[in-house]
C-alpha cells in the first residue's frame, strides 16, 4: 500500500495488523514511476491505484501529468484549464480505509488547485475548483480492490458494487461521464497480456458493466451528482 508523503512507512502496528498498512517512500515512488514515465506524462492515460492509502503515487502522476499541461498548454488559461482537469480525470484510486481516501482527495485537490492558481491567476474558476473535487470524489473510493465491494466504516465489505466513472471530452467542451461496476476487474490483467486494454472497454462484459452516461461542460459536472 502506498500512502502518506512522510518519510515514515507506518502510522500504528495495529493498522499494520489489521490492512497491511505500509507507505512507500517518495524515492521508490519516483523510481516506480520512472518505469512507465511516458505514460505518466501523457495527459490522458489513465491510473488505477488498488491501494492508494493518501495517495503517493497518484500524486506523483498528477504533478508529472500537470507539468506536461503547463508546458503545453500554459500560455491559453482556458486550454490549461481544460487540460487540468482532464488530468486529474484520468487518475483512480482504491483504499479500504477512509480516511485515508479522505487525504487522498485533499491532496490532489491542494496539488491540482496550487498548480492551476499559478497557471491561471486571476482567470480561476471556483466552478471548476468544484467541478474536480467533484471527479476526485469519483475517482478515489473507499472500497476493497480484491471483491470490488465499497466498504462500510468498519473496513468490512458491503453489497454496494464499487463504480468507476469514465470521463472523456467528447465536443468542445463537454465532458462525458460513464459510470461502470467493476465484478471482475482483476480478470482483465490476464487478458491485457493477449490484447491492449483499456480501462473503460466494454467490448468484453466481464470488464463491467455499464450504468449510465451523463455529458455536461467541464465545470458543471458535480450537478450531475
Amino acid at each position: 500500500m502506498s500512502s502518506n508523503s512522510l518519510n515514515f512507512q507506518t502510522k500504528s502496528k495495529e493498522r499494520v495488523r489489521q490492512h497491511g498498512e505500509v507507505f512507500t517512500a517518495e524515492r521508490e515512488v519516483k523510481a516506480m514511476c520512472d518505469l512507465v514515465k511516458d505514460e505518466t506524462e501523457r495527459i490522458d492515460s489513465r491510473f488505477l491505484e488498488p491501494a492508494c492509502g493518501d495517495g503517493n503515487f497518484l500524486a506523483e502522476i498528477l504533478t508529472r501529468k500537470l507539468a506536461v499541461v503547463k508546458r503545453k498548454y500554459g500560455r491559453s488559461h482556458l486550454d490549461y484549464e481544460k487540460n487540468a482537469v482532464l488530468a486529474a480525470s484520468s487518475i483512480y484510486g482504491v483504499d479500504i480505509l477512509f480516511d485515508n481516501v479522505l487525504a487522498c482527495r485533499e491532496r490532489m485537490f491542494e496539488i491540482w488547485d496550487k498548480e492551476y492558481k499559478a497557471n491561471c491567476k486571476k482567470d480561476c474558476s471556483d466552478q471548476t475548483r468544484e467541478a474536480v473535487k467533484f471527479i476526485l470524489s469519483r475517482n478515489i473510493i473507499c472500497g476493497n480492490a480484491l471483491t470490488l465491494n465499497c466498504v462500510d466504516e468498519n473496513a468490512n465489505d458491503t453489497d454496494e458494487p464499487i463504480v468507476f466513472s469514465e470521463w472523456a471530452f467528447v465536443t468542445g467542451s463537454n465532458l462525458q461521464r460513464s459510470d461502470y461496476t467493476f465484478a471482475e476487474l482483476l480478470a482483465q490483467n490476464e487478458k491485457s497480456e493477449q490484447k491492449q486494454q483499456s480501462l473503460f472497454d466494454t467490448t468484453t462484459s466481464d470488464e463491467g458493466v455499464f450504468l449510465k452516461k451523463y455529458v455536461s461542460h467541464y465545470r458543471r459536472v458535480q450537478e450531475n451528482g
